[in-house]
């Protein structure tokens, strides 16, 4: 599979992905946990299709500790044992967030889960990581880059 169009390479794309990859490194001293961030990143990943990011933050959280098992879990979250109950708030926030044309956005009582276990500074972070992350999936899907050439700590 090639990419339609050089992204990176672009003037324009090139200009526009630097931007969002500094917007990425304002949230890397965030309080919310590099887990979650990336448990977070991988579950956005898969719905949205984006083979190269679900590449990324795979090999990311890896590389970070994360076990095989819940990178592989991820994508089942609520039939596995193996997340926190935070991690949970934050992977039903990040997975309403993702679909919300399928109606209605993120609903009151996802969010007051989600307060239970995260403060005001640990909100606005998740907001911002799934943001973000749905920002890449969109131009990879739509430029279709492929995934499975990432190396590790390759976009630091």
């Amino acid at each position: 599979m090639n990419a339609r169009l050089d992204y990176f390479g672009n003037k324009v794309g090139g200009k526009f992905m630097r931007t969002i990859i500094s917007a990425g490194r304002g949230l890397a001293d965030s309080p919310l946990s590099l887990t979650i961030q990336e448990l977070v990143r991988m579950r956005a990943s898969q719905i949205n299709g984006c083979a190269v990011c679900l590449d990324i933050h795979t090999k990311e959280a890896a590389a970070a500790g994360e076990t095989d098992v819940r990178i592989n879990l991820v994508a089942v979250w609520r039939e596995a044992n193996v997340f926190t109950e935070a991690e949970r708030a934050a992977l039903e926030v990040t997975e309403q967030a993702c679909r919300m044309a399928d109606g209605g956005g993120v609903t009151d009582e996802a969010w007051a889960n989600a307060a239970k276990h995260f403060d005001e500074d640990q909100l606005a972070a998740l907001v911002g990581v799934i943001s973000l992350i749905n920002a890449f999936n969109r131009v990879n899907a739509i430029v279709q880059n492929p995934g499975g050439d990432y190396r590790v700590g390759q976009f630091a």
